[in-house]
């Protein structure tokens, strides 16, 4: 019987959702994922918790946030000038930075004062444990 390794391409059913049952994502009304392991589409914990599951297998895993996407960090707020922005703007609205490195980072305009912005740049699921839960469909190797 075939079992999940860091050498599998897995398909599956997935489904994330908050303490109080809210569905974040799920794909069990729709066509199952595919991903191999350790390409980045998966955090590192959640493919951790699907190693040794074999097919038709279903589970869930309860992921803290430090296994999810972090606790809240107090650094990743900033404070801008609002003359940087020239379009209207929202509270919890999110815009498209560039970091230093060109790379497009998301962040929550959290709040809008005459002078200054404050956005937030903490994932919108930071320090929130996670329900993951799964139905193995396919396993096969990787190469």
């Amino acid at each position: 019987m075939s079992v999940i390794t860091a050498a599998s391409r897995v398909t599956l059913h997935f489904e994330l959702s908050l303490e109080d049952g809210q569905i974040v994502d799920s794909n069990f009304s729709r066509s199952p994922a595919s991903f191999v392991f350790g390409d980045g589409s998966l955090l590192p914990d959640f493919e951790t918790a699907l190693l040794g599951m074999s097919v038709g297998q279903e589970a869930s895993f309860i992921m803290s946030p430090e296994k999810a996407f972090g606790v809240h960090n107090e650094s990743n707020i900033q404070r801008m000038p609002r003359s940087q922005f020239s379009m209207d703007l929202e509270e919890g609205m999110v815009v498209s930075f560039a970091d230093m490195s060109k790379n497009e980072l998301p962040g929550v305009i959290a709040e809008i004062g005459e002078k200054e912005v404050v956005v937030d740049f903490n994932h919108p699921l930071a320090s929130r444990s996670l329900t993951f839960r799964v139905q193995i469909i396919a396993i096969e190797d990787a190469v």
